[in-house]
């Protein structure tokens, strides 16, 4: 085989693990940004239903114990929501660092890809002459 078809070859190849990679680096930022989108969606939605059923739910309670105990459900109110917030904060935290990393595996086939050529580089040089 001559050096000019060796090094065609080579090319070749380079170029269809480039574009491979390229395809996955795609594939995966629209994963991620589909899952975002989503996650964004439904956090909007239930914000905005969570919104509504707890001011309703506060005017109720409010208006039952107007005459009696108003100050003391105020501040039971106010002690539920704070620790329901502290609960989901340190939850999405959790979920946050639980996360896959971006462009994970095409990492993971790039460390492959180099790994592999330089067993190969290795073995040529290996090669008697």
């Amino acid at each position: 085989m001559t050096i000019s078809a060796t090094i065609n070859r080579i090319i070749s190849t380079v170029v269809a693990m480039l574009y491979t990679r390229l395809e996955l680096v795609t594939v995966e930022l629209e994963e991620e940004f589909l899952r975002f989108s989503s996650y964004f969606i439904y956090a909007l939605i239930a914000l905005f239903c969570g919104g509504v059923a707890v001011s309703l739910l506060i005017f109720l309670v409010i208006a039952l114990f107007w005459d009696e105990h108003r100050v003391a459900v105020l501040l039971s109110l106010i002690a539920v929501f704070s620790a329901i917030s502290i609960y989901i904060a340190a939850w999405l935290r959790t979920q946050m660092s639980n996360k896959p990393r971006l462009l994970e595996q095409t990492i993971a086939e790039l460390k492959k890809d180099a790994e592999l050529l330089r067993v190969r580089e290795s073995d040529s040089e290996q090669e008697p002459s």
